[in-house]
């Protein structure tokens, strides 16, 4: 059973954050609105703009979900991850959990990953940086935090 890299995960709570929108209630996280215009909790977790606001626990709890069906979305769409380095696993997992199973499973990139081109991957994580027609320049920082555990060899 392949587990959750932890640099994924550690990726994905330095690009979402836990975000507390209260200052009258600091220690919870309320739905807000993302860049990309989701209604989110906690780490970036989707939700309905009426979800009650969420401990960092429970945020935790929704992360370690959401992770887990980035891992197996990954895994399906693209099996050479199950024998490459953690680290390239944790790259597209994280990618995997910002822009969804569906953005990866008609991707080119994609294709590339189970063509083992990781050159080419790298270039192509480079394209994912838009919201609408905005480049994000979160977006922008995170694909090259991928790039380098894409690139970094365990």
């Amino acid at each position: 059973m392949i587990e959750v890299p932890q640099a994924a995960i550690d990726l994905a709570k330095r690009f979402e954050g836990f975000c507390r929108v209260s200052k009258s209630d600091p220690d919870r996280a309320y739905p807000y609105v993302c860049p990309a215009g989701f209604w989110t909790i906690g780490y970036g977790h989707l939700c309905d703009a009426k979800h009650p606001p969420i401990t960092v626990e429970e945020g935790e709890a929704y992360l370690a979900a959401d992770m887990a069906d980035a891992l197996n979305a990954t895994l399906r769409y693209c099996p050479v991850l199950a024998t490459e380095s953690e680290s390239r696993l944790a790259a597209i997992v994280d990618f995997t959990f910002n822009l969804g199973a569906g953005r990866l499973q008609t991707s080119t990139l994609r294709r590339r990953i189970n063509q083992r081109d990781w050159p080419t991957t790298a270039q192509e994580l480079r394209r994912w940086v838009y919201s609408g027609r905005n480049v994000l320049p979160g977006l922008v920082a995170r694909r090259e935090a991928e790039i380098n555990l894409l690139k970094k060899s365990d």
